[in-house]
């Protein structure tokens, strides 16, 4: 009881099944939200992205046994002073303490409960809008998990249009196949390739438009991989022609120009379809968009280009778009989607007002005495010496819980001055990135429209806006080719020590604007705690860095001749370590059934057909015959078999596990 009202906590979990699932449904971008009831109110507490804890970047490794889940979560859970015992129910992963079952709404029978998170994970951001507003909403992300579904699904993305809270559902469909295909077949993340599209000045010659009339990615019983792998190769072709004997971009690789010219078409791609969903949500009732709010989610949700496009296009309201609305924020959605159908939201309200929600900073005060060799002096936080600090250069800023999702928000974020483009090629030296990766700027709220042409909220840097061409030139660092930045907007109110330091910087250069990137080393997760930070600055040689408050001054050389760490801080894999007699043992009771692995994999996607108890040489004879005839089952099936080790979703015997660390 608190003030006299009983407190009730609930898990939302997105891990791997612990048990026969483990191998069998594995999933990635793993985490775990804590919610409070109270009264009228409901309330993230937590959200733990395990790869922070980890240091597995897309954190696949699972926890095998229901023992090991159970222990890992009473592990994170005393973060809060809580344990599995004080949770009343656990939703989104089987096998976990206190698990029920997870009911979706009606209607929606016909969608994975994966899509369906993710729709809810933007629908109720803010309950009030919810109840008082329309929405249109979509879910667009490059395939579901088949973990919780009875059948498979009919249609892999859901949409919504939301009318005060009254819900009207239909299929839609989803770009992220392209950049699947794009990101599969050029070896680079989806971020990587949107930031080339518009680094690059090359193109080609391609009538995307009428490619992209014919292209119908809704997924379901006709899986969109096939289409979307024949036009990005076919994109690929036509740029190897035209780029033979054309004219290329001096400043960058004849790859990335290849590349650069492709995803401007694979960009465009993905905006017509955008539109189309828009369009296909108008139909379900008679309301404006201008009157509207736009929500998308799933990994596509993180496109700038395409979310500016709609709001401007379109003229909705605002967007509800979470901060992670990658798979990384399927806990946060199928905890949204748990609220709603059992009724704890009839009267209660519920707002996701920042992102900051992540694991608070515990060690600092451990940390300034592991690294004292190399710390010159620490001090409090003073305006004046923080706007002198970042003239000119580069600082780490780590302050509060950190922020969810794959973006660095003003919590665990290196900050740079605008005004030097020397500075943009620091931060990305510093983070050992392509040259041409744009640094994304924080801007003072109350200072947005005098900076960029769109004045509206952007908290959750999930837009490219057009900065004002009067003003560019006094910030080089954060321009993109297009003359667009990928803007935050800093509101006093959800980051009060930031924005003071910004408007700090304002008052003595006249703009009030920071360079923010992540803070994280080359396929490392953003870090998490004082010591990764300090780790991350001493092994690059950042000057200075303000954490929770404090100023520290590093040296430049170490006293006592202490010798750098290698690289990345070793994180918390113990959870994680000792489980391949576990594992080993599950994998070889599904080959005693008698299944091969075509069969296993056929399960894995195929949860009628697990659910159903189908004989093991029926469903072998089944996989084999997809193996002959359908190219997209074929193609999963491959990475399926070869995408082993450390980073893979599938983890089978004799593949790597974690091992583990002593930090000393």
């Amino acid at each position: 009881m608190v003030d006299g009202r009983a407190v009730e906590y609930s898990l939302s979990c997105y891990l791997s099944p612990p048990g026969d699932l483990a191998v069998l449904a594995p999933r990635h971008d793993q985490a775990v939200a804590l919610w409070r009831h109270q009264g009228r109110r409901v309330e993230l507490v937590r959200l733990w992205e395990l790869e922070r804890l980890s240091g597995q970047k897309h954190h696949a490794w699972p926890l095998f046994t229901p023992e090991r889940a159970a222990e890992f979560l009473d592990g994170i859970l005393a973060e809060e002073n809580l344990s599995v015992a004080d949770i009343s129910r656990t939703w989104g992963t089987p096998g976990l303490p206190g698990s029920v079952p997870l009911d979706v709404p009606p209607g929606t029978g016909e969608f994975p409960v994966h899509s369906l998170a993710h729709l809810f994970s933007g629908l109720l951001l803010d309950t009030e809008i919810f109840r008082n507003e329309s929405v249109f909403a979509m879910a667009m992300d490059s395939a579901p998990d088949a973990v919780l579904d009875r059948r498979s699904p009919k249609h892999w993305y859901a949409g919504a249009l939301s009318v005060r809270g009254d819900l009207r559902f239909a299929p839609v469909e989803s770009p992220a196949p392209l950049y699947h295909a794009a990101s599969t077949l050029f070896r680079l993340e989806p971020g990587s390739l949107m930031a080339l599209a518009s680094a690059c000045r090359t193109s080609i010659r391609f009538d995307i438009e009428a490619a992209t009339r014919r292209l119908r990615l809704f997924g379901g019983r006709v899986t969109p991989w096939a289409a979307a792998f024949a036009l990005v190769e076919e994109l690929i072709a036509q740029a190897e022609e035209q780029l033979r004997h054309g004219p290329q971009d001096s400043g960058f690789t004849p790859e990335e120009n290849l590349r650069s010219a492709v995803m401007k078409h694979v960009q465009r791609a993905c905006d017509l379809i955008a539109v189309r969903n828009v369009e296909l949500l108008a139909t379900l009732g008679d309301v404006r968009t201008e009157d509207s709010y736009l929500s998308t989610s799933g990994g596509f949700g993180l496109n700038c280009p395409t979310n500016t496009l709609l709001l401007d296009r379109f003229g909705f309201c605002g967007l509800l778009t979470p901060p992670c609305a990658n798979d990384s924020g399927q806990a946060l959605g199928l905890g949204m989607l748990g609220l709603y159908t059992s009724g704890a939201l009839d009267d209660a309200d519920l707002v996701i007002g920042s992102a900051y929600h992540g694991s608070g900073i515990g060690d600092l005060d451990e940390a300034l005495e592991e690294f004292a060799p190399w710390i010159a002096r620490v001090s409090p936080f003073d305006e004046d010496t923080f706007a002198a600090d970042l003239s000119d250069g580069v600082l780490a800023w780590v302050d509060g819980a950190a922020e969810i999702g794959p973006r660095a928000l003003g919590h665990r974020s290196l900050l740079g001055d605008p005004r030097s483009a020397k500075v943009k090629d620091l931060l990305n030296e510093y983070k050992q990135r392509q040259w041409w990766r744009p640094v994304a700027p924080i801007v003072l709220a109350e200072h947005t429209g005098d900076w960029f042409v769109a004045d509206r909220p952007s908290p959750y840097m999930l837009e490219a806006v057009r900065v004002r061409p009067d003003v560019a030139d006094q910030v080089p660092a954060i321009l993109h080719l297009d003359g667009t930045a990928r803007h935050q907007t800093l509101d006093a109110s959800v980051n009060p020590l930031l924005h003071r330091a910004v408007s700090a910087f304002h008052r003595h250069t006249g703009v009030p604007i920071v360079c923010n990137t992540s803070l994280n080393d080359k396929a490392e997760p953003v870090v998490d705690t004082a010591a990764e930070a300090l780790t991350f600055c001493v092994s690059k040689g950042v000057p200075l860095a303000y954490v929770a408050g404090r100023r520290i001054e590093f040296r430049s050389e170490p006293e006592h001749g202490a010798m750098p760490p290698a690289g990345p801080r070793p994180r918390r894999t113990a959870w994680f370590t000792g489980q391949e007699e576990a594992r080993d043992a599950l994998w070889q009771r599904w080959r005693d059934h008698g299944y091969t692995d075509a069969g296993i994999f056929l399960l894995t996607w195929s949860p009628s057909i697990r659910l159903t108890g189908s004989a093991p040489a029926m469903v072998n004879k089944l996989a084999e015959h997809y193996m002959a005839n359908d190219d997209s089952f074929a193609h999963l099936f491959e990475t399926f078999r070869n995408d082993s080790g450390p980073g893979s979703h599938f983890l089978r015997p004799g593949d790597r596990l974690p091992r583990p660390v002593i930090v000393e």
